[in-house]
């Protein structure tokens, strides 16, 4: 599932690949994007903010060309897949591809990706500037993450959490890992968590250690079936006490916890 990790490794792999090089070609296959072509256009960098990737882009190789930024959001099932020049894709079925950007030395396709709009970088503000701090970014500030959670309250901790009007790239397997290692219920209301900065901290250490390993682990162990504490474990024993992990869906999110070392307040 796409988190905050999942996106940086995403961003660097395109900024690895397509930085500096002038596109060959592009195939965009949303209706909004149909008639545009990126043939001759340079990649001058990829980065992203939370869980938005921005590919930014000149709309010619000189220095005083336009600039632009393609927006995609990867959200439950979205992913980018990078190839040489006459590879077979395999990734995901073709119905899927939602764009194609080729150079001379690699050919990037993008499936199942939500929200792609290409606009003025001037105005990427439109599109990410609504974020709290980026949780794995270069303006991460850990206060104003905990001011902005705390501005509601009565909000449950495991919602406040996601909004990433809050802090930005915490999604749900973080969430849940999180709030277990903190021993949190996750209904309880933000104002009734006592300490909120070492649970944003926590967060944020997770994530770290996750940002550059293929493999996400917030146990410890990389051994598969061993990853997680509570996600994805529902009916499993806990690690920690035994006592059988519960889950609750609300919406397209479910919620897991060990009701044991996570009672309700």
């Amino acid at each position: 599932m796409p988190e905050g990790d999942t996106v940086w490794q995403t961003a660097r792999l395109l900024e690895r690949r397509l930085a500096g090089r002038v596109l060959t070609g592009s195939d965009f296959r949303v209706p909004g994007l149909a008639t545009v072509d990126l043939t001759g256009w340079t990649v001058r960098e990829s980065t992203c903010r939370g869980k938005h990737l921005l590919l930014r882009l000149a709309a010619a190789p000189d220095p005083g060309s336009r600039l632009f930024t393609l927006h995609s959001h990867l959200r439950m099932d979205g992913t980018w897949r990078v190839h040489a020049p006459g590879e077979r894709w395999t990734a995901r079925p073709a119905h899927l591809i939602r764009v194609v950007l080729e150079t001379a030395g690699a050919v990037a396709v993008g499936y199942h990706l939500h929200d792609l709009d290409l606009s003025p970088t001037a105005d990427e503000h439109l599109v990410v500037g609504h974020l709290g701090p980026d949780i794995l970014g270069s303006d991460w500030d850990e206060a104003e993450a905990v001011r902005r959670l705390r501005g509601r309250p009565g909000t449950t901790v495991a919602e406040a959490l996601l909004d990433q009007r809050n802090l930005a790239g915490i999604g749900n397997v973080y969430k849940a890992e999180a709030l277990f290692l903190r021993g949190v219920w996750p209904w309880t209301p933000v104002g009734n968590v006592g300490d909120l900065p070492a649970l944003v901290r926590l967060a944020r250490r997770l994530l770290l250690a996750n940002r550059d390993r293929p493999v996400r682990s917030t146990t410890g162990s990389l051994r598969r079936g061993e990853t997680s504490h509570v996600y994805g474990r529902a009916g499993s024993p806990c690690r920690r006490c035994g006592t059988a992990i519960r889950s609750e869906s609300t919406g397209d999110r479910v919620t897991y916890w060990c009701p044991h070392c996570q009672p309700p307040p």
